[in-house]
């Protein structure tokens, strides 16, 4: 058990990823935390600071503060990141076509690669919860966007 479990922050976070991101991740993360191992304290910090204390905080809904990651992750090309956060801006209530309207209001002030990243890593995910069919391509499949 480390210092941070002590942590009013840290227990929110676990509410909060839990809900967020389903008992895998959770477990992912609190394993991670607890391990010991090189960079177990970076997990159990972003359980207890961003999760526990920023996520959790009033002022915007869980669902406004997906859509705000999102467009955060896309500018600053995290395409593994935004896989997680959109599974969790899903769970938080956002659609597929608010999802694709996030991509479309990226485009001007990120770019069409940072854009492309994105909505690869978003097919994944949507292909991932039978959201959308193998129909659908990308710019990998094509090469280009």
């Amino acid at each position: 058990m480390s210092d941070y479990d002590q942590s009013p922050n840290y227990r929110r976070g676990l509410n909060l990823v839990k809900e967020m991101f389903g008992e895998r991740f959770l477990a992912a993360i609190t394993d991670s935390a607890n391990s010991g191992a090189f960079a177990a304290d970076c997990a159990a910090i972003a359980l207890e600071s961003a999760f526990g204390a920023v996520w959790s905080r009033p002022g915007l809904a869980r669902r406004d503060r997906s859509l705000v990651t999102l467009g955060i992750l896309i500018g600053t090309g995290k395409p593994a990141e935004l896989k997680n956060h959109v599974r969790a801006a899903l769970n938080n209530g956002v659609s597929v076509t608010e999802l694709q309207e996030v991509l479309i209001q990226s485009v001007p002030y990120c770019g069409f690669p940072c854009v492309a990243e994105a909505i690869e890593a978003t097919v994944d995910v949507l292909r991932e919860r039978g959201l959308l069919d193998s129909e659908v391509k990308t710019a990998k499949d094509r090469g280009m966007l």
